[in-house]
């Protein structure tokens, strides 16, 4: 059951030996105030532009009261109008923080944060009648958001719906997308603080429009929040916040680079799925930084048996294996973890409010969508098992099954030294939901921290640790074929095209940059699964 009380607790004494003096330092700094206060010069003088329009997110409690009342009124206002089904369009802030809201309450919300044909044709689905659809961008430019947006826009045309009355625009004031729904007229703008990044914007409008039209009780969520705002704000050894970043930055500088999430009964679904974008894209530059990894609970592998190079956190109760305990409301969680992951950058030497590496990804699926016929795009199997086509890095040998592909596979990375498997899922997470217990079956035979990520999802929220972190991982592609795809408005390309030029692009990067890459495509996406699940569980017989 969820707890009212918020609080961190480190259960390792030799961790909480080593986070003592952080700590106290970050007392001595008056770290806490500071960052209330808006300081931007609190990660050194490089930081300081970007921070200084970044650091909004302290005061939301406060600040994004008004938008109760403009949420409630449109609720309103859409059930009068018989329309009681929401779906969001969003990627990464603006999608991940809404979704453990809703999920938490236990309030309907259809997430749309894919360009799988199936997953978007399982959305269209639905009752379009009583569909309204919150289409969420800061920038107001991202290539899987518009898309949607025209889909959606073409379907309710075709069933005679006004399209314009059915969509609700988040984002940041003068973008693309604010200027696009003002000349269509659609039904409501909310403007977002500009001075707030998308992984620290849980409690502006990204957060709250779309879990408040669903249904969430947004006003306690900002409540929670209050109720801890002045114990983050304190200069205090008390601090729950600076006592959870002492202790990650203390277990960094000992050679634990990841932190192992797992729920022992917060009361909040899908906890981890949120923090995972906080920790990975603040932390992960600069060749350093704190990678994520979500398990399946305190039981799962890798977090009962986290290894020195892995911090295991409860979020909840504490639990046995947990290093560190971390318990409070959901409101009050979103904004510890806000201040704790932001001091941990500081304790990092890194600026945890850019994203250096993001971009690298989408141009090249750009590249790759104007240019088909680009050597990644057309490129042979190395091999082919059953219903599922190999694509080794290159230079790895090919024979054998399987197993042994994957196997040679895993091996380097334990020949990085402390590394791990990143499974990266360019499917559809409804009906290929089978994919993320890869996860744990990698962990359970290999020894190794493993990451799962639903694709192109992740590329918003661990990607820029993949590319910008501790050059150690390696990583599982699976994409699959697609048998009804779905044309994007206006565009030249399918959802279908633009998934796979999604995967191929960030794989082309990664290569690049000296990170090895498997992807396995299934021409059958349900015989390629099992195939794939079964040569895992091989691995070390």
């Amino acid at each position: 059951m969820a707890t009212e009380q918020t609080e961190v607790t480190v259960r390792d004494a030799g961790l909480w030996s080593a986070a003592v003096p952080l700590l106290e330092s970050l007392v001595e700094d008056r770290v806490a105030s500071r960052l209330t206060d808006g300081d931007a010069t609190l990660w050194g003088a490089d930081a300081e532009p970007e921070a200084a329009i970044r650091l909004s997110w302290t005061t939301l409690h406060k600040t994004s009261r008004p938008l109760i009342g403009e949420i409630e009124t449109l609720r309103a206002q859409l059930r009068s109008d018989g329309i009681d089904r929401v779906v969001l369009a969003g990627m990464g802030g603006s999608s991940l923080a809404p979704e453990v809201i809703t999920n938490t309450e236990g309030v309907s919300l259809t997430v749309l944060d894919t360009t799988d044909p199936d997953q978007v044709a399982d959305a269209l689905a639905g009752d379009l009648e009583r569909t309204v659809v919150v289409v969420s961008s800061k920038s107001g430019t991202t290539v899987e958001t518009d898309s949607h947006r025209r889909i959606f826009a073409k379907a309710f045309a075709d069933t005679g719906i006004d399209a314009a009355s059915r969509f609700v625009v988040v984002t940041d004031p003068g973008s693309p997308l604010a200027e696009l729904a003002r000349a269509q007229g659609y039904r409501k703008v909310f403007l977002a603080d500009p001075n707030v990044g998308g992984r620290y914007s849980a409690l502006t409008a990204f957060g709250l429009v779309p879990a408040g039209l669903a249904g969430a009780d947004v006003a306690r969520l900002l409540d929670q929040a209050a109720g801890v705002a002045p114990a983050l704000g304190a200069d205090s050894a008390d601090n729950p916040a600076l006592r959870l970043a002492a202790a990650l930055g203390a277990a960094h500088a000992g050679g634990a680079e990841k932190v192992v999430l797992a729920d022992s009964g917060s009361g909040i679904v899908g906890f981890g799925d949120w923090a995972e974008q906080l920790i990975a894209e603040s932390t992960g530059k600069q060749g350093t930084g704190l990678l994520p990894v979500v398990a399946e609970g305190p039981d799962a592998p890798g977090f009962a048996d986290a290894g020195g190079d892995a911090t295991a956190v409860a979020v909840g109760e504490a639990v046995p294996g947990a290093a560190i305990a971390v318990s409070g409301p959901l409101g009050a969680q979103l904004l510890l973890w806000e201040y704790a992951v932001a001091t941990a950058g500081r304790l990092l030497g890194i600026n945890p409010f850019d994203q250096p590496d993001v971009e690298a990804a989408k141009r090249a699926a750009r590249a790759l969508l104007d240019h088909p016929d680009a050597p990644a795009a057309t490129a042979e199997p190395t091999k082919v098992v059953g219903p599922v086509e190999v694509y080794a890095p290159e230079g790895s040998p090919a024979e054998g099954g399987l197993a042994d592909v994957l196997r040679r596979f895993v091996d380097a990375a334990s020949a990085a030294g402390r590394g791990y498997v990143s499974v990266q899922a360019y499917l559809d997470r409804i009906t290929d939901a089978s994919a993320a217990v890869l996860r744990a079956e990698l962990a359970r035979r290999t020894g190794s921290q493993v990451t799962f990520g639903w694709g192109p999802r992740f590329l918003h929220s661990t990607g820029q640790y993949h590319k910008g972190g501790h050059p150690n991982g390696v990583f599982l592609q699976l994409t699959g074929n697609v048998e009804d795809d779905i044309d994007v408005p206006d565009r030249p390309y399918s959802l279908g095209v633009l998934q796979l030029a999604q995967a191929l692009g960030d794989g082309q990067v990664l290569a690049e940059t000296g990170r090895p890459v498997l992807r396995l495509h299934l021409t059958d996406r349900a015989a390629g699964l099992a195939e794939v699940v079964r040569a895992v569980q091989e691995l070390n017989e």
